[in-house]
């Protein structure tokens, strides 16, 4: 696996990373043990971006990361985030929010210790807090560089406004917000500012939550208690017509004796270098065949072909559902 600095002045890291959400949380039945083997085998293939949050099980996810990580720290780059309290269900004090600048050492140091380890690379803000200027809680972030916890700083589904001010207190290595083939938004104003600022970009859900597998075609495929079926996208109303997007994708896949998935991972490369997609598993199988992905190349006319069946817009239904939404691109 190749490696990309992550921003103008990030760390060096694979050019494509591991999302571990799924291993605890939203997506089937966890299993610890395959999710330990699947990180471990990633950094044995050379995917050392390993990528977590507070928020993923309330804490569960980053003891994961941190079992596998155990004897193999100097192999990883981890990047953890807070300040999701909604989904992470935990509750604060009075006075106290997500982005806080007395609450964010507080949440520093619970992941430090459920990571087992002296120091994150990169620490990021999961969403930004509207009740705190962006510039205290980056400033409280920056703390945490000085003190030696924290390497880099990130932020998560922000948007232009919020990346600018925030690049003014400290430089951050990477934005982390949700880019594929059927989530094309930050098309629009957030990944020109992000290449703007020399801010990488850290691409989650880049298989569209598994739909650009072509395997999710109606919620028979889906267990009753599975995320998605929250999920405007994945509704009953929308998901056969999401379905229908799905045909160019196959035929290219078809054409190149490789999975839609892996079409999907490749058309995202193809974007720009600054793009480091994350995708997430908790199978071996899976992770390797996503790795493989970074080794095919579309042609610009397979690129094209893509980017006309999936414009802007075209996904029935939004990312979230309604309340989710608001969090997003502030």
């Amino acid at each position: 696996m190749q490696q990309r600095t992550l921003g103008t002045n990030g760390p060096r890291v694979s050019a494509q990373g591991l999302g571990c959400m799924g291993m605890s949380i939203a997506y089937g039945e966890p299993d610890e043990q395959e999710s330990i083997a699947a990180i471990r085998r990633a950094l044995a293939i050379g995917v050392n971006l390993i990528v977590t949050s507070d928020a993923y099980g309330n804490g569960a996810n980053e003891e994961l990361v941190g079992k596998a990580l155990k004897g193999r720290r100097a192999e990883a780059l981890i990047a953890t985030k807070f300040g999701n309290l909604r989904l992470a269900g935990i509750t604060l004090p009075p006075g106290l929010s997500g982005g806080h600048p007395e609450y964010v050492p507080q949440a520093c140091d619970r992941s430090l210790k459920r990571l087992g380890v002296d120091v994150i690379d990169i620490y990021g803000l999961h969403r930004v807090d509207p009740a705190v200027p962006i510039e205290e809680t980056v400033g409280a972030m920056q703390r945490l560089v000085e003190a030696g916890k924290v390497r880099y700083l990130a932020l998560s589904e922000a948007g232009p406004g919020t990346l600018r001010r925030a690049q003014q207190v400290h430089p951050l290595c990477a934005l982390e917000t949700e880019y594929s083939l059927w989530s094309r938004d930050v098309e629009a104003e957030i990944l020109p500012a992000c290449r703007e600022l020399g801010i990488g970009f850290m691409a989650y859900a880049p298989l569209g939550r598994g739909f650009l597998t072509a395997t999710i075609k109606n919620l028979d495929t889906l267990l009753q208690k599975d995320r998605r079926r929250d999920q405007p996208r994945f509704s009953p109303e929308n998901i056969g017509r999401n379905a229908e997007l799905l045909a160019p994708l196959e035929t290219i896949a078809a054409a190149r004796q490789c999975t839609a998935a892996q079409v999907a991972l490749a058309w995202l490369h193809a974007q720009g270098e600054d793009i480091v997609p994350i995708p997430g598993t908790k199978r071996r199988s899976y992770l390797e065949a996503n790795a493989a992905a970074f080794a095919i190349r579309l042609t610009p006319e397979e690129v094209a072909t893509l980017s006309a069946a999936f414009p802007y817009g075209v996904a029935a239904g939004t990312r979230y559902p309604e309340p989710q939404m608001k969090a997003v691109g502030i």
